[in-house]
C-alpha cells in the first residue's frame, strides 16, 4: 500500500482524491460507520434527497480560492444565503424586536449542501479504497521505508506513507505513536477541534411561512436556547427549513434533551408565530456526544475559533512518512471547509514530493 489515510472527513477525502489522481494506491480508514466527519446531512427517508445540513453550511468562494477551485473541479453549484427581510432580536427588551441585519458578503450555500463535496470526492475513489467502521489504534515505524497501521480489529496494514486526518486531540488520545516527539504530541493536544462542542438544530417545515411576514428567518438572541438562527431552505424555498446554534452548554443539553426541544419550539414560536410550533421534524445534532470528534479537553475549554497552529503540525514526521491533514492545522481558514480542502490537498501533494502553490 502506498498511502494509508486515517479519517474520511473532507480533508482525508481530498488527500485521497489528489493521491489517487496521481496514481497512488490509497486506503482510507474511517472509525465511524459513515464517512464525512463533521459534514453530515438530513435526507428524506424515502428518496434519500438532501434536506438540510447537520454540520458546516456556508462557504465564501469570493474570498476562498481553494473552495472556489474545488467547486469548479467537482462541478458543484452554489446559491446565496437567504437574508431578505427582518431578523428577530431577543433579550434586548421585554418583547422581540424586528430589524434587518446585514448578511456576510460572499457567503453562499452549496446545492445539495457540503455533503455534495463528500459525495463527489468519494465517487472518485474505488469502493474498496474506503473502509468505514475501521478505527485505528496505532501508527508504528516498520523498518526504514514502511509504517504499520494497527486497527482495533487486530489487523495491521503496512504502507509507505500515512496521513492522519482525524481531530488531533482524538488522535493524540487514541492512537499510539511511539515515534512522536513530546513537542508534537503536545501540539496535537493543544489543537481544539472547531465546533466540536456545538449543537446544531434543524426545523423542517412544509413551506417557509416566515417569509410571508417579511422575516429573513434569522434570530439573534441573548436569552436562548438558540443564540442564532437562519433560513435554511433550498434555493427555491423548498425544502423549507430553519437552523440554529444552541447556547446551552453540553452538560445541560445532555441532562434534558426533551426540555431543550420544547424550549426551542417555544423560542421559534415566539419569533415566527404559531406555525413554527409544528415542524415536520426537529433534529438536534449534538457534536459534543461524538467521541471520534470531541475530547474532554474540548469540553473543558472555551469554544474559540482555532488560531493557525504551529508549523510542527504541517511538517512531515518519521522521515517524511507521516503527515497531518485536518482543517485546524491549515494556514488557510483553519477550522472551515476551505481549511479542510487546503490541508488535505497540501498533505497529498507534499507526500508526492510537490508543494501547494
Amino acid at each position: 500500500m502506498d498511502v494509508v489515510i486515517i479519517g474520511a472527513g473532507l480533508a482525508g477525502l481530498t488527500a485521497a482524491t489528489v493521491l489517487r489522481d496521481a496514481g497512488a494506491d490509497v486506503l482510507l480508514l474511517e472509525a465511524h460507520a459513515r464517512i464525512g466527519g463533521r459534514i453530515q446531512a438530513i435526507r428524506a427517508p424515502d428518496t434519500n434527497q438532501y434536506l438540510a445540513d447537520l454540520g458546516p453550511t456556508w462557504v465564501w468562494p469570493k474570498y476562498q480560492p481553494v473552495v472556489a477551485r474545488w467547486i469548479r473541479s467537482l462541478g458543484l453549484a452554489t446559491f446565496e444565503q437567504f437574508n431578505e427581510g427582518d431578523a428577530v432580536i431577543l433579550g434586548y427588551g421585554p418583547a422581540p424586536l424586528r430589524q434587518p441585519l446585514p448578511g456576510q458578503n460572499g457567503m453562499v450555500r452549496i446545492v445539495g449542501g457540503p455533503t455534495a463535496f463528500i459525495d463527489a470526492l468519494s465517487n472518485r475513489m474505488d469502493a474498496a479504497g474506503i473502509r468505514a467502521s475501521a478505527p485505528v489504534i496505532g501508527i508504528h515505524e516498520d523498518g526504514p521505508a514502511q509504517v504499520s497501521v494497527y486497527l482495533a480489529s487486530g489487523e495491521i496494514v503496512s504502507a509507505g506513507r500515512v496521513i492522519v486526518s482525524t481531530p488531533l486531540r482524538v488522535a493524540a488520545a487514541g492512537i499510539d505513536m511511539p515515534w512522536a516527539p513530546p513537542p508534537l504530541s503536545e501540539a496535537m493536544r493543544r489543537t481544539p477541534t472547531w465546533m466540536s462542542t456545538h449543537a446544531k438544530v434543524v426545523a423542517l417545515y412544509d413551506r417557509p411561512f416566515w417569509r410571508d411576514k417579511g422575516l429573513a428567518g434569522r434570530i439573534a438572541s441573548r436569552s436562548g436556547p438558540l443564540v442564532e438562527a437562519h433560513d435554511h431552505s433550498g434555493a427555491s424555498g423548498h425544502p423549507a427549513a430553519l437552523f440554529g446554534f444552541v447556547g446551552w452548554p453540553p452538560d445541560m443539553r445532555r441532562k434534558d434533551p426533551q426540555g431543550l426541544k420544547q424550549a426551542i419550539l417555544r423560542q421559534l414560536t415566539e419569533c415566527f408565530g404559531p406555525p413554527a410550533a409544528h415542524p415536520i421534524d426537529l433534529i438536534v445534532q449534538d457534536w459534543a456526544t461524538h467521541s471520534n470528534i470531541v475530547t474532554e479537553s474540548d469540553l473543558s475549554q472555551p469554544a474559540n475559533h482555532p488560531d493557525i497552529g504551529p508549523a510542527l503540525l504541517r511538517q512531515a514526521h518519521l522521515d517524511g512518512r507521516v503527515r497531518f491533514a485536518v482543517s485546524e492545522v491549515s494556514e488557510t481558514s483553519p477550522g472551515l471547509i476551505e481549511g479542510a480542502l487546503a490541508a488535505g490537498e497540501k498533505a497529498a501533494l507534499d507526500s508526492l514530493g510537490n508543494r501547494t502553490s
